[in-house]
Parts: C-alpha cells; sequence; structure tokens
C-alpha cells in the first residue's frame, strides 16, 4: 500500500491519461506489413515527448527541493550497507554530479528539454545539473565503461499487445503499480527505458547511494488534462542489490513549457 501511496500521490496522478487522444493507426506505428520498411522509433512514436518541460513537486518536497540534512533517508529501503555509506555524507559534499545520474536525475526540481538526436536517440538535456541523457531505440553495443547516465535502451509499449497483462505488452515489476487513474486503462502508448552501465551515484543530495549493479527502469507517461496542460509522469523503479532491500519506486511529474524562456542551465560540482 505504501508505493501504491506513492505512485498515486497528488491529485495530478489521479487525472493520469484521462483526457489523451485515442490511440489510432497512425500513432501506433505498426504499418509496416510485408515487404515494407520499418518505421524507426522517431516515425512509430505513439506519443510525443520532445519540448521543455518543468517538474512539478507535489511530493517529497523536504527531499527533492532542498538537499537534506545528513541521515535522513527515510523512505529508501536501504541496507546496513547502504546507510554506512550514507551516513558518511558531510554538507561539503553538497552539490556534487554524484546526485544527478539517471537514477535520480529526474526527481530533481528541474527543466528538462526531450529532442530526437537522430530517428533512434531521444536524447534528454537537464538545466539543473546539466546533464544529458541519450535513450537509445532498437539494437545498439552496449558501452564498455560505466557512466553517471549509464547506457540507455528504450521501446515503446502501447495498450492491447499480445499477450499483456497490465495494457502495456505485460504486467510492470513486481511492487510497483504503474501511474495512472484508478481502475482505468491507460490509452495511446507509453516510453519504457532500461539503464545499466551505471557508476555509483546518489538517490538523494545527501549521499544516499546506488551502486554499479544498478539496474533502472522508467515507463514515461504523456497525458492532458481538462484545462489543456500537457504532462508527462515517470514512474522510476530503482533496482540495486548492493545498497537497497527492495526496489526504490517513485513517480515524478513534468508540465510542458511553450519555449525555452526559463531554460537556465546549472551544472553541478565534479
Amino acid at each position: 500500500m505504501a508505493v501504491r501511496s506513492l505512485i498515486f500521490a497528488g491529485a495530478l496522478v489521479l487525472i493520469v491519461m484521462s483526457a489523451t487522444a485515442p490511440d489510432t493507426s497512425a500513432q501506433r506505428g505498426r504499418g509496416a506489413g510485408p515487404g515494407q520498411p520499418t518505421q524507426s522509433a522517431r516515425a512509430a512514436a505513439p506519443v510525443d515527448l520532445t519540448g521543455y518541460w518543468v517538474a512539478i513537486v507535489n511530493e517529497d518536497w523536504r527531499w527533492r527541493m532542498v538537499t537534506p540534512p545528513a541521515k535522513d533517508y527515510a523512505s529508501v529501503p536501504l541496507n546496513a550497507e547502504g546507510r554506512k555509506v550514507a551516513d558518511g555524507w558531510d554538507v561539503s559534499k553538497d552539490g556534487s554530479c554524484l546526485a544527478y545520474g539517471a537514477a535520480a536525475v529526474m526527481r530533481m526540481p528541474t527543466r528538462v528539454h526531450i529532442t530526437w538526436e537522430n530517428d533512434t536517440t531521444l536524447k534528454i538535456d537537464t538545466d539543473f545539473g546539466q546533464q544529458t541523457r541519450r535513450l537509445v531505440f532498437g539494437a545498439a553495443p552496449t558501452p564498455a565503461e560505466r557512466s553517471l547516465q549509464g547506457f540507455s535502451v528504450a521501446e515503446w509499449e502501447r495498450p492491447g499487445r499480445a499477450g499483456g497483462g497490465g495494457g502495456f505488452g505485460g504486467p510492470p515489476p513486481a511492487g510497483a503499480p504503474r501511474a495512472g487513474a484508478p481502475g482505468q486503462a491507460p490509452r495511446g502508448g507509453n516510453l519504457k527505458v532500461t539503464t545499466t552501465q551505471l557508476s555509483p551515484g546518489w538517490l538523494r543530495r545527501n549521499g544516499v547511494p546506488y551502486s554499479e549493479n544498478t539496474t533502472l527502469t522508467e515507463y514515461y507517461d504523456r497525458f492532458t488534462t481538462p484545462g489543456g496542460d500537457v504532462w508527462f509522469v515517470v514512474t522510476t523503479i530503482v533496482e540495486d542489490p548492493k545498497y537497497l532491500t527492495q526496489p526504490f519506486v517513485t513517480s515524478s511529474h513534468f508540465r510542458q513549457e511553450p519555449d525555452a524562456a526559463r531554460w537556465d542551465p546549472t551544472p553541478c560540482k565534479s
């Protein structure tokens, strides 16, 4: 119940996908028949995530808007080793780029700019901490070196795919309910991203750790409110056998902005 309460925290989550345009054959990107070329990931996108977006912090304010004090790791399922590492943090380390790795950067009070770098790579730039993530569709060689943003493999998921028990081609990971209105099947489609090859980083700016063994799974769902505002919710599942006793699940909300007027790149400390 605690995880479910987190995913549905805030009134906005109760209307996720409630006003999304119905899925059409053009949106599905399934038009490639025998002898026809397969569509690129960009052409097949069931939803448009490009543009400028701002994080709306409607829960976990004290851990996201400000740097928490040392040893404040409430709600993170750390094991004894993880708590020991977190206890070693001090305020002189505040601002470190270790807090802006892929497993934590979408929880920041940041703006993001999402663009297509090419037909198979979706790029996410953040102004807070000045990070760049690349989400790669299709087969690509896994890099040998680990990095703060890791290696992210992306795929589109759509309702009604064969074998699906969760409306998106299969149920979500154990213990990780998906954002959306209770009892309502989302329409259109969503983006799933799996990230590995991460270097060690922090889940919070006060040194709450995740290790190089971490696997990060994210689901991006876009929706429009009755008032016409466009949002996306990213549901994030962090699995780390070294420092966590169970998956750490959060949901973060972003509202679309009309332009780059408030875009303010600010680097982190290396």
